[in-house]
């Protein structure tokens, strides 16, 4: 547990994406062409760094039978009020373990690109390949480095009558690392403020590959989100999606 004090300083932008950073129709586009053809209803998925629990809340509403993992507590909160049935763990990416029952787990919207660390990144995939049954699938998707230099420049934001939210982006090609910035304005009785920084780390294609090899994982397929999968918008470019088996 002492590892989840990385995941404090989220708190505050939980209710933030709670309300305003739902992704689930970009994971969902990935997934019914990717992996939904090869589970049947009832199949037990692991939703790894879940967040707020708006994928699992639509992977429950198909039939499927979720768990979620995630290193913030408060944005578990959230992802139990929506499924209060299904396991929520608060847990490490890096460090969980869980028994070989699912037949699939997913770790959606470029979620391990905040594992900044290669040898961390061959943690978790170990820890998913524990936690996958014989012929289970793994699938996720990555920022790479197109991303970074066409997309982590912008800015935006989000402003209501009780919060304020202001993100900016930057990205260092020499170390491989993006950077986001977010400074937040809420209201609880008076103002307050919160400022964030988020890093991900740009990741080649043939060390995220290799790096699941060393997993015990086989039938590895990358599919570039734009080009072979089709995907509208923005949030499609520089996004790869590799899909294994265990």
């Amino acid at each position: 547990m002492a590892t989840l004090k990385r995941y404090e300083d989220y708190s505050p932008l939980a209710d933030f994406y709670e309300k305003y950073w739902d992704h689930r129709e970009l994971s969902l586009f990935i997934l019914e062409r990717l992996l939904f053809p090869y589970l049947s209803r009832g199949s037990r998925i692991l939703d790894l760094c879940c967040g707020t629990g708006h994928l699992a809340e639509a992977l429950a509403a198909r039939g499927f039978r979720v768990a979620g993992i995630d290193g913030s507590p408060e944005m578990l909160s959230y992802a139990r009020k929506k499924i209060p049935w299904a396991d929520f763990i608060a847990a490490d990416a890096r460090e969980f373990k869980m028994p070989p029952e699912f037949k699939a787990v997913i770790s959606t919207f470029d979620s391990l690109n905040h594992i900044l660390k290669v040898k961390d990144l061959k943690k978790v995939f170990r820890n998913v390949h524990g936690s996958l049954e014989a012929g289970g699938y793994f699938l996720f998707d990555l920022n790479m480095e197109e991303a970074y230099k066409k997309q982590w420049h912008k800015s935006s934001h989000i402003i209501k009558d009780d919060r304020v939210c202001i993100v900016h982006g930057g990205y260092d090609p020499a170390k491989k690392i993006g950077t986001t910035k977010i400074l937040m304005f809420f209201m609880e009785g008076d103002w307050k403020r919160a400022d964030l920084t988020l890093y991900q780390k740009c990741y080649a294609r043939e060390e995220v590959i290799l790096s699941l090899k060393g997993a015990g994982f086989r039938d590895i397929g990358v599919y570039r989100a734009g080009d072979d999968l089709n995907m509208p918008g923005d949030l499609a470019i520089g996004r790869d999606v590799f899909r294994a088996r265990k």
